[in-house]
């Protein structure tokens, strides 16, 4: 059986999309609460649909599931007669694998004998497609199509007798990208993939603990920080306290660097770096690989490029303004019949000062461009407005290469930089001048020289990608038919 996998249309999209959060706790008082919190924390991550399971330390279990943002799907929630479960299992979905039905909403959940599991993921999977038609094969129904799904088939259908050795025996068969939070039964279980590509993170609230994508989890409900759940790491947490078991014992530390460049959010850790930090060190070094710049302001498009031209500015020494102002209101937009609706649509959600811009000659930075096409709608906002010279720098590399590890990008052949020159790209955005920030530069940023992905920069990918060859491989078949 050929399962596709169900991909989103890129029209009018020009960033690469947030993949997902997950969010667990034990043991926390007002846990469900707290896990609303959390969610809401992280809810730069998935905007598509949150979901909520609880089980209670009277062998009960129940969950919260729907689409839209953490404040509608919890918004008539009563959890205040719910008896304090001693596990959740929270996730926010932006959907890379499967399409975004309410079946697809995670967290997912079994029985397994006579035991509850349930299951969240950030990431994906490479491999889904070639074990989820063996498992058809075996037998197995699935209910949804999310590669989350194949996982937990696994799980249950090995032969091992815990729960830990189950979980190894069918991790030691996928490959790909996973930060992993498992309830069973009263129990609490975080996993992050043998690459560390996403991010997992421990904290601790007087006797409880919490898992969460991102340290400003746990900022949120006044959680202590304790570490990184470690690349190939399963944690245990129950009533015994933590006990740490590796997938495998060959650990290659891959974590996305495209974490620090725009998916996490600014007052996040990893690796013991602010984030915010971190850009502020691209902005800066954007400026030393080109200290050629006589511009009157330095701009960002909002929000993205805000930390990066502060520290362009604080490096140059050219004022940085608000000269983009971006709608934090906007709702769902809609495709529009004629292109001048489609140019009002643009301005929902930014738009320029127009005092502070005319006949100004400004350095505008984002932090990376994907297509072009939104990168080129805001050049014609500030030419509208009559500024001078625009000067493009982007806070990362060129990106050539599609994410396949849980992150919802277009194909090669829609990346800009992957099918266009420099020259090319700056003739297409009409501006002065373009400079991207070398991979160089992006480590000099880090501080580190390796021990990341950068696959959309290099298209050096860490992991396998089992699916896509046997995809390409097919499709070779086909015209050799």
């Amino acid at each position: 059986m050929n399962q596709k996998m169900k991909k989103k249309s890129f029209i009018n999209k020009d960033r690469f999309i947030d993949h997902c959060a997950v969010f667990g706790t034990y043991n926390i008082e007002e846990s469900i609460y707290s896990s609303i919190l959390g969610l809401h924390a992280l809810q730069h991550r998935g905007q598509e649909a949150s979901g909520i399971f609880y089980f209670s330390d009277l062998n009960s279990f129940s969950f919260k599931k729907g689409s839209g943002k953490v404040s509608e799907v919890y918004n008539a929630f009563d959890h205040s007669k719910i008896q304090n479960p001693i596990v959740t299992n929270g996730h926010n979905r932006y959907s890379t694998f499967g399409g975004n039905e309410d079946k697809n909403i995670q967290p997912l959940y079994a029985q397994i004998n006579r035991d509850i599991i349930s299951i969240a993921h950030n990431g994906n999977i490479t491999n889904a497609h070639f074990l989820k038609n063996n498992l058809l094969e075996d037998g197995c129904i699935f209910q949804s199509d999310m590669d989350t799904e194949v996982i937990l088939h696994l799980i249950a259908k090995s032969k091992e007798t815990n729960i830990i050795d189950k979980i190894k025996d069918s991790l030691r068969k996928v490959e790909g990208a996973y930060s992993l939070v498992i309830t069973y039964n009263d129990e609490i279980i975080a996993i992050r993939d043998p690459n560390g590509i996403r991010p997992l993170v421990l904290g601790k609230k007087n006797e409880g603990y919490i898992v969460s994508s991102e340290t400003c989890g746990l900022d949120i409900i006044n959680a202590e920080f304790e570490r990184e759940i470690n690349p190939g790491e399963i944690l245990l947490i129950n009533k015994m306290g933590l006990k740490s078991f590796p997938i495998v014992n060959n650990i290659q530390k891959k974590f996305c660097v495209f974490e620090y460049i725009y998916f996490a959010r600014p007052d996040s850790n990893f690796e013991d770096k602010n984030v915010y930090n971190v850009r502020i060190n691209i902005g800066k070094q954007l400026f030393y690989e080109d200290t050629n710049n006589n511009s009157d302001i330095v701009i960002p498009v909002p929000d993205s490029g805000l930390a990066s031209a502060i520290g362009y500015s604080e490096a140059s020494g050219i004022p940085f303004q608000l000269g983009i102002i971006r709608n934090h209101y906007v709702g769902r937009s809609f495709i529009q019949p004629k292109q001048e609706l489609r140019d009002l649509a643009v301005k929902m959600k930014h738009n320029v000062n127009l005092k502070l811009l005319r006949d100004k000659t400004i350095t505008l930075i984002d932090d990376s461009i994907v297509r072009g096409t939104t990168s080129k709608k805001i050049v014609t906002l500030l030419k509208n407005a009559g500024v001078k010279e625009i000067h493009f720098k982007v806070a990362s590399p060129t990106i050539v290469g599609s994410c396949h590890y849980g992150v919802d990008t277009p194909d090669e052949n829609n990346l800009i930089a992957n099918i266009k020159s420099l020259n090319e790209i700056q003739s297409y955005l009409e501006v002065d001048s373009l400079q991207y920030l070398s991979i160089e530069g992006l480590y000099k940023s880090l501080n580190e020289t390796n021990g990341y992905c950068d696959a959309c920069f290099t298209k050096n990918y860490p992991v396998p990608l089992v699916d896509k060859n046997l995809e390409n491989y097919q499709k070779e078949q086909i015209k050799l038919v």
